[in-house]
């Protein structure tokens, strides 16, 4: 039964893909029954902060669509849409997005970011206490009066100097994030992104708001997001932690621990639903294969969910759309229709399969080569100290450690596409972070089981991280450390048969915050269990969405820090 369970998800996942690239591909596929006209073609607009990034999302398709047609032009207002044009604004131009007889689509997100210089002698402190979004709104109202000493604890009384990029997403955004007088905006030093952001590089004590994707472009090692106290607790919290580069950065603005109100939707805006086949295969492609570019260029890309609905969005707009044309419409729409077909087909196998087992009592057979996450798939070699946060540590002849992640923990996150490693010489005490695993966008932080100084990290995992996966207690190790405090840090380690006792009750409390986050999203997460027996699936956590993967760190993971 669970064989079949999981031929269903897969095939539906399957189906799903060939789904939207359907809708990227029927076009080609009905031109030789089309007759050429300005239907064929169609014509995009883009904001001026925007338009690199439309640039790039039409060149990119057109490598692969030669044939399609597309005009590209910059807005002369963002506010004023151009009828007919498929337009690409910001959510920040609140008189188009709230004019209901516009059609719109979020295809991504830019984020607006307080800068300051990472050579500001208050940086530890910023670091560790934050700038409440209270302060943050103060500071603006406060305008040339801003003195650090109100914003900081124990800081100096220096004025701020602050600096606003001319973008008009940027100069919204901000107004609304704090509440201030449009006039006490208008009255900050207006510059270009770059200016900004070469003002604050001069400046130890400056204040500069620009975009990300500004940020990004500039790649200046001088300048860093200014951390925000999300909560305004006074401090940075573990939750709150995501300033360390612009890669975390961004993952935190993904999953949510950036103020909302600072990230701004980009939209796709039309006068009327799209029904023309080009622009809905342009669309269906930016939700797809189009969110790399975003990231690319210093954006934050959708969530699966997201694209899952855009892509409904888009499918019952082509099926829906152009009924003038029934010779064209009908060839043009069956792969979406047989996928439907498909789908549903699927799920009545699994259907009459599941009963007819049932009715044969051989449940239990099956059970028993299903994939699942069950004690005894777990490696526990003898020999290897492992950590609480589920690292392992073990002495070499030379009298290095060589350190890295267990063998649980990888069968829960299924295949990591990327790692984070420090670098050789860097010194980690036990308990602090020491390396970041990735897959596909999510991450965990996991811990240093030791402290010491790092001399040699595996380069192999650069180009293979999946190493960790298929063998972690050996080719997957990641640093060799020379320890500190070995044998005081050992005693507080398992080992050998205390080890394999420690990992079931790691299994129940597993079970524990599976069960809750499953009750508490059942309608997302509920395939991740396999109901008959109450197993868990092997790779529980890895196609779960980003705060799945925050939940599981805080409330797994660090809980046990």
């Amino acid at each position: 039964m669970k064989n079949i369970s999981i031929l269903v998800i897969g095939l539906s996942l399957l189906i799903c893909n060939y789904t939207a690239a359907a809708l990227s591909s029927s076009n080609n596929a009905g031109k030789a029954t089309l007759v050429k006209s300005d239907n064929s073609a169609f014509k995009v607009s883009s904001s001026q902060e925007l338009f690199h990034l439309a640039q790039t999302w039409v060149n990119e398709f057109k490598q692969v669509n030669p044939s399609t047609e597309i005009v590209l032009d910059q807005l002369e207002s963002a506010s004023i849409p151009v009828s007919g044009h498929l337009n690409l604004i910001s959510g920040a131009e609140a008189v188009v997005l709230n004019n209901q007889s516009n059609w719109k689509m979020v295809v991504g997100r830019d984020v607006i970011v307080p800068i300051v210089n990472a050579k500001n002698p208050m940086i530890s402190s910023l670091h560790r206490f934050g700038i409440s979004p209270d302060k943050i709104a103060q500071m603006v109202k406060d305008g040339p009066k801003a003195n650090w000493s109100e914003y900081v604890p124990n800081g100096p009384g220096i004025l701020v100097q602050l600096y606003l990029s001319n973008d008009e997403v940027v100069k919204s955004g901000l107004t609304n994030y704090t509440k201030a007088a449009v006039s006490v905006v208008d009255a900050m030093k207006f510059l270009t992104p770059a200016a900004v952001i070469d003002a604050v590089q001069k400046n130890q004590f400056a204040v500069g708001f620009c975009l990300l994707s500004d940020l990004r472009s500039a790649a200046n090692a001088n300048v860093c997001v200014l951390p925000i106290d999300k909560n305004g607790n006074g401090r940075m919290d573990n939750f709150e932690n995501i300033y360390g580069n612009l890669d975390e950065f961004t993952h935190g603005v993904w999953i949510g621990k950036y103020p909302a109100a600072l990230s701004n939707n980009i939209y796709a805006v039309s006068s009327i639903k799209p029904t023309n086949e080009n622009e809905l295969a342009f669309l269906a492609w930016i939700t797809m294969n189009g969110q790399n570019q975003l990231t690319a260029n210093g954006y934050c890309d959708l969530t699966g969910s997201e694209k899952q609905a855009n892509l409904l969005a888009l499918l019952s707009a082509k099926t829906g759309g152009n009924k003038d044309n029934n010779s064209t419409s009908v060839p043009q729409n069956w792969p979406v229709a047989l996928s439907v077909l498909a789908l549903i087909g699927l799920f009545a196998l699994l259907y009459f399969y599941s009963r007819k087992r049932l009715e044969s009592g051989l449940f239990e057979k099956e059970i028993q080569v299903a994939p699942l996450l069950i004690e005894n798939v777990v490696d526990v070699p003898k020999g290897l100290y492992f950590d609480k946060t589920h690292t392992w540590a073990f002495m070499e002849k030379d009298g290095n450690v060589k350190v890295g992640m267990d063998d649980f923990l990888q069968h829960i996150t299924g295949k990591i596409t990327k790692i984070s490693m420090k670098e050789v010489g860097e010194i980690v005490r036990k308990g602090e972070k020491i390396v970041t695993i990735i897959r596909d966008g999510k991450q965990l932080n996991l811990y240093a089981p030791i402290s010491g100084i790092i001399v040699k990290q595996n380069s192999s995992l650069k180009s293979n991280s999946s190493l960790v996966n298929s063998s972690p207690y050996s080719d997957g190790w990641v640093y060799q450390i020379e320890p500190k405090n070995w044998l005081r840090e050992i005693q507080f380690m398992f080992m050998g048969e205390k080890y394999a006792e420690w990992l079931r009750d790691e299994f129940v409390r597993l079970r524990d915050f599976i069960a809750a986050s499953v009750k508490t999203n059942e309608l997302v997460y509920a395939h991740v269990i396999l109901q008959d027996g109450g197993e868990l699936t092997d790779n529980v956590l890895a196609d779960m969405e980003p705060k799945m993967w925050e939940d599981f760190q805080t409330k797994f993971i660090d809980a046990s820090k």
